[in-house]
């Protein structure tokens, strides 16, 4: 199998440090253009699309294993294999990809430098009163109902709910296609995954540095779940960044390079 083909494997520049990028839940690798523009001249840049999103190969998704955080943690390897890379990764991943990057870390820790971990949350569900995730079971059982019984709908209202923007603004439009665009089959399982998986105790496993970009006002997840993540990871750096929504990377997407331009800055030691 091709996973460059299967993944969508977008490789830019071929010098400079290696940024390797993940996309959220129902989105794709073109979410990240407005800030991998910003290390075209200083880095080396891999984006893909998880199997069953963007523009990989839907033939190769797999329910059982797209069921688990553990099968897209698998993609990331995949992609890293194919490129043959070894070391020296710095991976940049959003909202649930939070929770994959690290799994793929803990698997193979000798491969990432660092990770930069945008809007991380390990658990979506509340679990009162030691960890408050943002949502009750229930809310969310409701949301995957509204997705089987109207999934046009259900992409437009959950678009400016992530945004933090009105539904008719670029970021919700955006948002909103991409939705509409993914398999609805894939979306299913893709949300079901990301909703219901509590990676809480993962968190003291991993042992790269982490740079956490937490939304000042997020419904997806709130400050204190960055706090939770901060506070589980053995070496982690913790920024809010004064936005409304879960896409800064889209929203505001010079906060974002800037806050990683700065991390970039320090120098980490091996560990």
């Amino acid at each position: 199998m091709n996973i460059l083909e299967r993944n969508n494997v977008n490789v830019k520049g071929s010098n400079g440090p290696l940024l390797l990028y993940a996309h959220g839940f129902g989105c794709n690798q073109t979410m990240w253009d407005r800030v991998s523009t910003a290390f075209d001249s200083t880095h080396r840049q891999v984006l893909f699309d998880y199997v069953g999103s963007g523009k990989s190969d839907l033939a190769s998704f797999d329910t059982k294993r797209y069921a688990s955080l553990q099968g897209y943690a698998q993609d990331i390897l995949d992609v890293c294999d194919a490129l043959d890379l070894r070391n020296g990764v710095t991976f940049i991943g959003h909202s649930v990809s939070c929770s994959a990057g690290l799994l793929a870390s803990i698997a193979r820790p000798e491969l990432f430098d660092r990770l930069v971990l945008l809007g991380p949350s390990p658990c979506f569900l509340n679990h009162a009163p030691e960890y408050l995730g943002g949502f009750e079971r229930e809310d969310l059982e409701g949301l995957l109902d509204l997705m089987e019984q109207n999934y046009i709908g259900w992409a437009n209202y959950l678009a400016p709910v992530i945004s933090g923007e009105a539904g008719d603004s670029t970021v919700s439009g955006e948002l909103s296609n991409s939705f509409c665009s993914t398999d609805p089959l894939v979306a299913k399982v893709f949300a079901r995954t990301t909703f219901f998986s509590d990676n809480r105790a993962d968190l003291p496993k991993a042992s790269r540095p982490c740079l956490i970009l937490q939304h000042l006002n997020d419904t997806l997840a709130p400050v204190e779940v960055g706090e939770y993540v901060h506070k589980h990871l053995t070496d982690s750096t913790l920024k809010i960044l004064p936005v409304d929504g879960h896409c800064a990377h889209m929203s505001h997407p010079a906060l974002v390079i800037n806050a990683m331009r700065e991390y970039f800055d320090q120098q980490l030691p091996r560990q």
